[in-house]
């Protein structure tokens, strides 16, 4: 007998596996269907094992700056590789076993297998073994995620050109590494092979970093890395990558070559939407993307899709916050979805932004003001010895709505929940530079950049003040 649910999940990824757990908690007969791990890309290819492997990154860069800090470290730094691998494994394996156990808690059944529709309310399950199964639901999520972009003529041998996928769990460090883009993984990245010893080089062919960032933070984290070694190049296009004896050999745009061990291609992701058997239900893609509206509805009744396959953001907090707004509209409780989802980069110094940034506002027509303050001015910063870095805010230049707000600097990523709540909250910049904030903080930034976004910054000579307008204002 065909097993029937109110609910059925395609997927069980950050936004497949959130979907699961709400609609249980709102009482709806629950399935989910995954062909691989629990967890997705976000927990075993890409936020989780990138981050444990940050983490160990960070604390050598900690320890060979404990100088700074009066704190003296006797005989050689090291690290082993194989034991931050095997850290790395076993949080993942942790994190795994908790969303099974929330499932099992939440009676959640779980389906293990490749999900394809099989008409109107019909999903088909082939197990990795073989065997088919068949179950029907009221309404179905399509939660697939995406997968790393490949460029198409580069040498295929996963052991020289990689994807993130298979970075994360190398056995081995090369010597040399070629990222091939600039945006959020491949700074990740460079950040944190470099603190191994690995010789990295970054090429990018927008003409700055992080190119959908608001264009200060990429270009600081430029400087930063330059200062440590790692090698840039924006504005330039591999333009031929073949094998050579020892590894791979890279042209340039403007014909300089570089030699290496590996090429990391970061060039972003692609919708994991084949195979899913979307002709059964007459369901379109656009350029493998599947369009949703602002309740996650696809254009076939009774279908929702959420998270990196519709395209609207791919970040794993924006799958798990579409698949609860999915739910609730499946179950007759929607709304549409509109907040703010901020951004982070997990380099060191890390990066937060939310909302607007200055292009996005002149590309909309908005007029702005920004105002900035310098992380390095705060005394927490002096104290922890955490200088390097600033923080953007953003706002409507009349009526003084709370528009972007950028950070670069220690604990960003943190930091910025402050100002997604506001720009949730549809706050005025005002508000946020009224707010009380904790002493010694670096958070302290943000107020002091709203309040500089009305010339009004305490901890700003007046000279400052207009250097730093004029700077914000350039960039």
């Amino acid at each position: 007998m065909t097993e029937h649910y109110q609910i059925a999940i395609v997927g069980a990824g950050p936004g497949g596996y959130v979907a699961a757990l709400k609609a249980a908690q709102m009482g709806a007969k629950t399935a989910v269907v995954e062909k691989h791990y629990l967890g997705g890309t976000c927990l075993n290819y890409g936020c989780i094992p990138s981050k444990a492997l940050l983490a160990s990154a960070e604390l050598l860069h900690k320890i060979r700056r404990a100088d700074s800090l009066g704190v003296k470290v006797q005989g050689q730094i090291g690290f082993d590789w194989a034991a931050i691998q095997q850290r790395k494994d076993k949080v993942l394996a942790k994190l795994r076993g908790g969303v099974k156990s929330l499932f099992a808690a939440r009676k959640v059944t779980l389906y293990a297998g490749q999900a394809a529709f099989a008409g109107a309310g019909k999903i088909q399950i082939t197990a990795a073994d073989g065997p088919k199964s068949l179950i029907t639901a009221d309404k179905i999520i399509i939660a697939t995620g995406s997968v790393p972009s490949r460029i198409p003529g580069w040498p295929t041998d996963a052991n020289l050109v990689c994807t993130s996928d298979e970075a994360l769990h190398w056995k081995e460090l090369p010597k040399k590494l070629l990222i091939v883009g600039g945006g959020v993984i491949g700074c990740e990245f460079a950040c944190m092979m470099y603190e191994y010893g690995v010789d990295v080089t970054v090429i990018e062919m927008m003409d700055s970093l992080l190119p959908e960032m608001e264009r200060q933070l990429g270009a600081a984290l430029a400087e930063v890395f330059t200062k440590r070694g790692i090698k840039i190049f924006t504005g330039v296009k591999v333009e031929e990558l073949q094998t050579i004896d020892n590894g791979l050999k890279a042209t340039l745009s403007g014909g300089k070559t570089i030699e290496v061990d590996k090429v990391l291609v970061a060039t972003g992701r692609r919708p994991a939407t084949q195979d899913l058997g979307l002709d059964s239900i007459g369901l379109q893609t656009d350029c493998g993307f599947i369009r949703v509206n602002d309740r996650m509805q696809t254009a076939v009744k009774n279908v929702y899709c959420i998270g990196d396959a519709n395209g609207r953001c791919l970040l794993a907090h924006a799958a798990s916050a579409h698949g609860m707004a999915a739910v609730e509209d499946a179950l007759s409780h929607g709304k549409d979805f509109d907040l703010p989802i901020p951004g982070a980069v997990y380099t060191f110094p890390e990066i937060g932004s939310v909302g607007l940034t200055t292009k996005q506002a002149a590309e909309k027509g908005i007029p702005i003001k920004v105002g900035q303050f310098p992380i390095g001015y705060l005394g927490k910063a002096m104290a922890v010895g955490e200088e390097e870095g600033f923080v953007k805010v953003i706002r409507h230049r009349q009526d003084e709505t709370l528009l972007g707000v950028h950070i670069f600097g220690h604990n960003a990523t943190e930091i910025i929940e402050s100002a997604t709540a506001m720009l949730g909250l549809k706050a005025s910049a005002k508000d946020l530079a009224e707010m009380v904030f904790a002493h010694p903080t670096i958070g302290e930034a943000v107020k002091e950049a709203a309040e500089d976004s009305f010339n009004q910054a305490l901890h700003l000579p007046p000279s400052a003040m207009v250097r730093l307008a004029a700077q914000a204002e350039e960039i």
